[in-house]
């Protein structure tokens, strides 16, 4: 599998470059799959938080997109299981400002190898991040018990590991859920079940011409969009993503721009406040 390790910011500026000037444009349509299934539920250049518009609080149900009208792309990427993808879609955040929401498996080495370079893009809140359990386990096959072992275990992972003081966000791997799970979640802290109505369709090695018709059928308005940072193919793509988001006016979002929590208001609160003292 080819390695993104190499990857260093002169060569990914040339290749966001490149990028930029060839995206192709597509158009939205129904019916979704992924190997991570699960029922349906730009100038992205700026860290600074988007205001968009949506409930006061994260909502204690099941999610699917995003609320209202608007220009907002939430990309959500899950599990981790390379170290160097990881460390690629890191290196995109740094470099372009993109906001992402990841939903780590705690079991994967990859959350603590890039956790220094992490830690300040979730402390500002460019990046957000959800419970996506310890071992990426289908909960519905578990007991209550071993249910609540894997979230708590993976909350506690993201709170040691990666600093993340709250976070309402679970989803549950390969979309397997019902009423009993989504108890057990809202019991460890994540009242809020995320889904998706859109993906990348990269849970599995695919080209990256299978990939960027994913992209082009869901990268627009209001979608939660599912990726994996599991395989190499999406980090030589990411000059054409970020063209496609722009040539359709779209803005990346974190699920912690749209849903705050109280604890994540008053730091936005108490950030304002300080600049207006400057």
């Amino acid at each position: 599998m080819p390695t993104v390790r190499a990857m260093e910011r002169r060569g990914f500026l040339l290749a966001l470059a490149a990028g930029l000037a060839g995206a192709a444009v597509g158009r939205g349509a129904t019916g979704l799959t992924d190997g991570d299934p699960a029922p349906l539920a730009v100038s992205s250049g700026s860290t600074e938080a988007v205001a968009v518009p949506g409930p006061a609080l994260p909502p204690s149900r099941v999610v699917q997109g995003l609320p209202g009208n608007g220009s907002s792309l939430a990309l959500t990427i899950d599990d981790g299981t390379s170290t160097e993808v990881v460390a690629a879609y890191t290196a995109f955040a740094v470099d372009t400002g993109t906001r992402l929401t990841f939903f780590p498996n705690g079991c994967y080495r990859s959350w603590k190898d890039n956790a220094r370079t992490l830690r300040p893009l979730i402390e500002s809140g460019q990046v957000a991040l959800g419970n996506h359990t310890w071992s990426h386990a289908d909960l519905t096959t578990l007991s209550d018990r071993q249910v609540a072992e894997e979230i708590g275990r993976n909350r506690d992972f993201l709170r040691s590991v990666l600093g993340v003081r709250d976070s309402p966000f679970f989803r549950p791997p390969f979309g397997a859920r019902n009423e009993r799970i989504d108890r057990i979640a809202a019991d460890h802290g994540h009242p809020t079940v995320v889904m998706w109505n859109g993906t990348l369709g990269d849970s599995r090695v695919g080209t990256a011409a299978a990939l960027m018709t994913a992209a082009r059928e869901w990268f627009t308005a209001q979608r939660i969009v599912v990726g994996h940072a599991n395989h190499a193919t999406v980090t030589t793509l990411y000059g054409d993503l970020l063209a496609l988001i722009a040539e359709r006016g779209l803005h990346t979002v974190t699920l912690a721009d749209v849903w705050p929590t109280p604890a994540q208001r008053l730091r936005g609160a108490t950030v304002e406040s300080h600049a207006g003292l400057d």
